[in-house]
């Protein structure tokens, strides 16, 4: 047994268990039961104490209570996914959760932002992980209430994986013992770290897609339109990340913010201006590979074009040689055809030298035609 689980053994009070009462009316029917889509969303619901877990209540309001005992070092942390409107608002009672806050919690779809509400923080943010399989970012939602002593996470989706924030709090009571600002550091971590494996998907999607661009794909305009609204969607999700850690960090000395919390803040700080920069990067040469390959099919339109032309062109002449040979023969045909319709009283049908004009007249003006075409270039 854990250090963890016999410290939370040592605060529960072990009651003697009650002698089951005989009776001899018939057992009552048991409460029907509660439909899974109005059952709790609560993922994880714990009580710390210096940084270690001292209870897992069954509830919100259990939870709540041991706030009101009067320990300086307790912080109640609830973990909750697609909770109900009303589980929310009865959180929002009993921690004092700011009216607008807690609205923008139930419908989500909202942008990243940092808002302060007295001595509660809320801030939204925007998850991203990779599907190799589809080859595409999916985007999650992620909402947080912080305050002195209590932070409660709302998520919308499947990532980030908040369970492995809370282990590796767990596993450091001393960084868990300084509060809530604690665990916002630690789930920021946890969402930019996140962006590292969707940089890679992207930087490898983009590799792909400029071979296909010179490969001459005809998918590839569309893929390409696709990666670009990723690419705007993730610039979507991590540009705000840098004013809202800008934000935080003007708040370090108003607020007493631990000095290595700060020091934890502005590392995040800087790989959130590392993604930015690569994500910007996306951008742009997505934009000059969409362009190239405008460029490249304009370019083979260009080509195939100027072939049907020089197609056209060969056709041409080909119809030309072939009309100016057929008018070449059509007129010995012509006269041959007039001299054999035999009739009875026709010039020149009993001349001597009939015959040999009608083979000269032929030959003659086969002769000038042949000429004709043949300084037009038809022949």
């Amino acid at each position: 047994m854990s250090d963890r689980r016999r410290t939370a053994l040592s605060t529960l009070t072990l009651r003697p268990r009650p002698r089951p009462v005989v009776s001899s009316r018939p057992p009552e029917p048991a409460p029907p039961a509660v439909p899974p889509e109005r059952q709790s969303r609560m993922v994880d619901n714990a009580v710390y104490s210096a940084g270690r877990r001292i209870a897992t209540p069954a509830s919100a309001a259990e939870s709540h209570e041991w706030l009101t005992e009067g320990f300086d070092d307790r912080m109640v942390w609830l973990g909750l996914y697609r909770p109900e409107p009303a589980e929310l608002g009865e959180l929002a009672e009993q921690y004092d959760l700011p009216d607008l806050a807690v609205e923008d919690a139930i419908h989500a779809h909202q942008r990243p932002k940092f808002e302060r509400y007295g001595d509660t923080l809320f801030v939204v943010l925007k998850a991203a992980r990779y599907l190799d399989a589809a080859e595409e970012v999916e985007f999650g939602e992620l909402h947080l209430f912080l305050g002195k002593d209590f932070a409660i996470t709302v998520r919308h989706s499947e990532s980030p994986d908040l369970s492995r924030v809370r282990r590796r709090l767990e596993s450091s009571p001393e960084l868990l013992a300084r509060g809530s600002e604690a665990v916002l550091y630690a789930i920021l971590d946890a969402v930019v770290d996140g962006y590292a494996p969707v940089v890679a998907g992207l930087d490898k999607d983009i590799d792909e897609i400029e071979v296909e661009v010179f490969r001459g794909d005809p998918q590839v305009s569309r893929r390409i339109y696709e990666l670009s609204q990723e690419v705007v969607d993730f610039q979507r999700a991590v540009q705000p990340l840098s004013g809202i850690l800008a934000a935080i960090t003007a708040g370090f000395e108003k607020y007493g913010v631990d000095e290595e919390l700060r020091s934890y803040l502005r590392d995040v700080a800087d790989h959130v201006t590392s993604v930015t920069e690569r994500v910007e990067g996306f951008r742009l040469q997505l934009r000059d590979i969409l362009t190239v390959n405008a460029t490249l099919v304009a370019q083979r339109q260009n080509e195939e074009i100027r072939e049907l032309t020089v197609t056209s062109l060969a056709q041409g002449e080909e119809v030309k040689k072939i009309s100016a040979w057929a008018a070449i023969l059509f007129a010995p045909s012509l006269v041959g055809g007039v001299y054999g319709m035999n009739f009875e009283h026709m010039p020149e049908t009993r001349w001597q030298y009939g015959y040999p004009m009608a083979l000269v007249l032929m030959f003659l003006v086969s002769a000038v035609l042949y000429v004709v075409f043949k300084r037009r270039d038809w022949i």
